[in-house]
């Protein structure tokens, strides 16, 4: 039951992060936390957890550059 609802959620999340790719939105924040509830189970989304979490890290570097211009 509780791999079922973990599968669910990640599964909503993983959908609201390619909703807010297409519009304006935090999507990486969804991918993060949709992937992170399928890493429990899968390992393969451990990886794509791990390219969500360096992408956001670059583009939290890229900011803090730009604004501290």
């Amino acid at each position: 039951m509780k791999k079922c609802i973990l599968l669910l959620v990640g599964s909503l999340f993983i959908l609201l992060g390619l909703f807010f790719a297409v519009v304006p939105g935090p999507s990486l924040i969804f991918f993060i936390v949709g992937f992170m509830c399928f890493s429990f189970y899968y390992p393969k989304a451990r990886h794509y957890l791990a390219l969500c979490q360096k992408a956001l890290t670059k583009s939290c570097a890229f900011l803090d550059k730009k604004l501290a211009r």
